[in-house]
């Protein structure tokens, strides 16, 4: 049995409140997740989806397949392209705080991604969507302390 994930994130202006939606399936088991955050940017909420599914989850006995409309989370993982800003320390590059809260989290895990158009209605995409959205729009919002409005990321500049 693999554990099936769907996720989807959302900020209402770039940055701006933010949120992301997480469907999770195992056998007959279903569980949803959403989070609003004050000031965030799209991508983060995308990322942040994931990372959160990897801390939450008790065991990693089971395959576990993520399937996102974000090619930038997508693309980042399955073409080893953050494996490789990690050994440039992230120079140059964005959301270096949740970039290395992934690959603690991956660790052991058997892990398999698919990427989904968004809006074309694959109907957990769209679930998440509306979780996304919902929890940018109505809260309540958590900080996202590795964010701040010069877009820079918190502690790692």
């Amino acid at each position: 049995m693999k554990v099936k994930v769907y996720t989807d994130g959302s900020s209402k202006g770039n940055p701006g409140p933010g949120g992301f939606g997480v469907v999770m399936i195992f056998g007959e088991k279903r569980k949803e997740i959403s989070q609003g955050f004050r000031l965030t940017t799209n991508n983060r909420m995308e990322l942040m989806a994931i990372v959160v599914v990897l801390e939450s989850l008790k065991s990693k006995k089971h395959p576990v397949h993520i399937t996102s409309d974000s090619k930038y989370v997508i693309d980042s993982i399955t073409k080893g392209w953050v494996y490789s800003w990690v050994k440039k320390n992230f120079k140059g590059k964005k959301n270096k705080d949740l970039w290395l809260r992934y690959i603690a989290a991956e660790k052991g895990y058997k892990l398999s991604f698919t990427w989904v158009k968004g809006h074309a209605g694959h109907v957990e995409n769209e679930i998440c969507d509306q979780l996304a959205v919902s929890a940018a729009e109505k809260g309540p919002w958590q900080e996202d302390t590795g964010y701040n409005e010069s877009g820079d990321v918190g502690l790692f500049k």
